[in-house]
């Protein structure tokens, strides 16, 4: 096995297996990106010196190889990196847009990662390209991740039209980011035809992936205890279809007056996207029963927005979000690296702390100290 194989690749993966270690970004040197010892699938030779084109170009022959460093390289916490990065995705930018965009989410064990495989290796039958964007939970000490997607997807994996991209969140809720968004910009102007990502499913996080899809999918399952009680309403509230995963064997029944309890639920709530209904369905991610079905609720959903043009309105807002969400993290960032913000900091939390200092006050001390930083 080659040393840029990772030692959980199957045996008899072949030359097609999707997701290879790729070789990152090194922060000793500015915009150098360095192979380890080339595999058969190294696309770049040793010590070569990715340029932006050459980033540009990889990315739109649909190099899997290019495309992971791409994706490091905006990943990358390194400011030196960034300039870069956003040079790389501005010349992208007018190969994105093509792709249909699903969020899937729901609590932990509803079985996202086996439905994801099993829809994504039916599409790549149908002859698509799929790209998932599997964003796991990371540390919030060592800022670590255990990026388990690779492991659970070995199937999907080993399909030449399918990438799969773990993403550690670094802490932040839901793990969505500029990053994410990027990296999904990426894989469209990689030439991707339906991107799936998949989140943590911790509860705010949604709010963050509905506005970066087009369709999103929640996935819920039955015999999980008072789930309907449960289950949040403002996560009910922006799904554009609920299915009910496991409906087979003895949970069958169950799944489908699950399914029927949920669509009473969506009679009296607001859709998520103008023009359409939210229906519950079921599917099994074991006998494959019903996925098929769910991604023809998919494109029957793309057509409705898309004819009513309420697709293109939906892209426009969330570029406008993304602008402004951008705005709000650097402002954020700003404030806490501000030198006479950390200076004063500890002071008036212990002020506030002891009942000295209300919390109002505390607070516009604090902003005025960030408004003489100039």
């Amino acid at each position: 096995m080659s040393s840029n194989r990772p030692e959980w690749v199957p045996e008899d993966a072949g030359g097609v297996y999707a997701t290879q270690v790729m070789c990152g970004v090194n922060d000793a040197h500015d915009g150098m990106v360095y192979s380890p010892q080339p595999g058969p699938h190294a696309a770049v030779p040793a010590k070569c010196l990715i340029s932006s084109n050459e980033y540009v170009e990889g990315v739109l022959r649909g190099d899997r190889s290019i495309l992971s460093r791409a994706i490091t390289l905006v990943e990358s916490n390194a400011a030196k990196h960034f300039d870069l990065g956003q040079s790389v995705i501005q010349a992208l930018l007018p190969y994105t847009g093509n792709s249909a965009r699903i969020g899937i989410t729901g609590v932990p064990g509803a079985g996202k990662s086996t439905f994801i495989e099993v829809l994504g290796t039916l599409l790549c039958g149908q002859g698509k390209k799929v790209a998932v964007l599997a964003v796991d939970p990371s540390s919030s000490v060592s800022k670590g991740s255990i990026l388990g997607d690779k492991t659970r997807m070995e199937k999907l994996a080993k399909e030449p039209n399918a990438f799969i991209r773990p993403s550690p969140s670094w802490g932040t809720l839901g793990g969505l980011t500029r990053k994410s968004r990027e990296t999904l910009l990426l894989c469209e102007a990689a030439g991707y035809d339906v991107i799936l990502v998949e989140t943590v499913g911790v509860g705010q996080s949604e709010t963050t992936v509905r506005s970066m899809v087009d369709f999103f999918l929640l996935l819920v399952i039955t015999g999980a205890g008072d789930e309907l009680q449960g289950m949040k309403k403002g996560v009910i509230e922006l799904a554009d279809a609920i299915l009910v995963n496991k409906a087979d064997g003895h949970n069958e029944l169950k799944a489908a007056s699950t399914r029927a309890e949920y669509d009473r639920i969506l009679h009296y709530l607001r859709p998520a996207t103008d023009g359409w209904t939210t229906h519950a369905h079921t599917c099994s991610s074991v006998t494959g029963a019903g996925i098929s079905e769910v991604w023809n609720v998919v494109e029957r959903f793309l057509r409705n927005v898309r004819e009513s043009g309420v697709f293109e309105v939906r892209r426009r807002q969330q570029i406008l979000s993304w602008v402004y969400g951008m705005v709000e993290e650097h402002l954020r960032k700003s404030f806490y690296d501000c030198p006479a913000v950390a200076a004063n900091r500890a002071g008036l939390e212990d002020k506030v702390l002891r009942g000295e200092l209300s919390a109002t006050n505390a607070a516009r001390q604090l902003l005025d100290h960030y408004g003489e930083r100039r």
